[in-house]
C-alpha cells in the first residue's frame, strides 16, 4: 500500500491509496491577494489566523504555508507564518516555496514532518530541494515539468514525474513519500484536458504507484460555474485514483463531490462522515430524544423502497 505520513506535533494524516481523500487548504498564500501579502510582509498575520482557522473548520486537513511575495524577506516571513499556524492549528502543513533558503527556514521551524511543496524536474532543482527533504524526512510534491517547460502531452509529464521518482529514489527517498502533481491543465483552453488529466492519474497510480494532488482549480480556469466545474472533476478524479489537491475547502460544491466520492470509494464505512458533515441537525436532534422512526411512517413505505431497491427497480 502506498502511505504517504505526515504529522504535526500531535496529529498524522496519511495520503494514500483506499483512504478518505486529502484536502490541503490553499488559502494561506499571497499569490494575487494584495491585501495578504501587504498585511504579512508588514508582520500583520490576523487574516492568516482567520484563514487558518476557517479551513480547518471547513474540513482542510492539511494546509499549504506560502510567503512568496516580492521584495520581501521570504524565509523569515515563511517561518514566521508557520510557527504562528501551529500555535492554533495541529493539521500537519505543506511547506510552499520556490526558494531553497525559504524551504530551508520553514522545515526548520516546523514541528512534525511536512510536504515540501514542491520539486521540479530540473537537475538543478533536483539536486537543491531533495537533499532538503531527506534531511529533514519530509515528504514531497513533484510537478511534473522541466527545464522544456510545462507540456501539453501527458506523456511527457509522466515521463517528467517518472524521473522525479527515480531521482528521489537515489537520494533515499521512498516513492510513497513523493506525491505527484501531474499539472492540471484548463479544460477551457485545452480540448480534452480533463480525459487527459484522468488519464495520467490513473498511470501514476497503476504503473508508479505514488499519490497524487494538485491545483483544483485549474482545470476551470476562465470557464462560469467554475466550482461546479471543479465537483465535477474532483469525484471523477478520485475515481480515477487522485488522492489529494490543494484547494479552497470553503466552497461547498467542491466539499460536496469530495465526501460524496469518498462515499463512492467505500473508503466513508457507513457513510458517516457524509452524515456527520450534511444530516440535518433538527433530524440528529429527534433520533437521539428517540424521535419519530421514518421507516415507520403510513404505508411502510421504507420497506416498500428497500424491496423497490434489491429488485433492481
Amino acid at each position: 500500500m502506498t502511505d504517504t505520513v505526515l504529522r504535526s506535533a500531535n496529529r498524522e494524516v496519511i495520503i494514500g491509496f483506499d483512504r478518505p481523500f486529502v484536502i490541503i487548504g490553499e488559502r494561506i498564500n499571497p499569490t494575487g491577494r494584495k491585501l495578504l501579502a501587504d498585511e504579512m510582509a508588514a508582520g500583520d498575520f490576523s487574516r492568516v489566523e482567520a484563514d487558518t482557522l476557517a479551513q480547518v473548520a471547513a474540513g482542510a486537513q492539511m494546509l499549504d504555508i506560502n510567503a512568496g511575495i516580492p521584495m520581501a524577506d521570504e524565509p523569515s516571513i515563511l517561518a514566521a507564518t508557520i510557527r504562528l499556524v501551529q500555535s492554533i492549528t495541529d493539521v500537519p502543513l505543506s511547506i510552499d516555496s520556490s526558494i531553497i533558503a525559504a524551504l530551508e527556514a520553514g522545515l526548520d521551524a516546523y514541528d512534525g514532518r511536512a510536504l515540501v511543496n514542491s520539486v521540479t524536474g530540473e537537475e538543478e532543482v533536483l539536486e537543491a530541494v531533495l537533499p532538503l527533504v531527506k534531511k529533514h524526512d519530509a515528504a514531497v510534491v513533484a510537478i511534473a515539468n522541466d527545464e522544456t517547460g510545462i507540456s501539453e502531452d501527458p506523456d511527457v509529464r509522466f515521463a517528467v514525474a517518472k524521473k522525479i521518482v527515480e531521482r528521489a529514489a537515489d537520494f533515499g527517498i521512498a516513492a510513497r513519500d513523493v506525491v505527484v502533481d501531474p499539472l492540471l491543465m484548463p479544460a477551457g483552453a485545452i480540448d480534452g484536458a480533463g480525459r487527459q488529466a484522468l488519464s495520467i492519474i490513473r498511470r501514476l497510480r497503476e504503473e508508479l504507484k505514488v499519490n497524487t494532488t494538485g491545483g483544483a482549480s485549474n482545470i476551470s480556469f476562465g470557464l462560469p460555474n467554475r466550482h461546479g466545474l471543479n465537483g465535477a472533476f474532483l469525484s471523477m478524479a478520485i475515481g480515477a485514483g487522485m488522492t489529494s489537491a490543494i484547494l479552497n475547502p470553503l466552497h461547498g460544491e467542491e466539499m460536496a463531490a469530495i465526501k460524496g466520492a469518498d462515499v463512492m470509494m467505500g473508503v466513508d464505512p457507513s457513510c458517516q462522515a457524509w452524515m456527520a458533515r450534511y444530516r440535518d441537525p433538527t433530524v440528529q436532534r429527534e433520533s437521539r430524544r428517540g424521535g419519530r422512526n421514518v421507516r415507520g411512517r403510513r404505508g411502510g413505505g421504507g420497506g416498500d423502497q428497500a424491496r423497490a431497491a434489491g429488485s433492481g427497480a
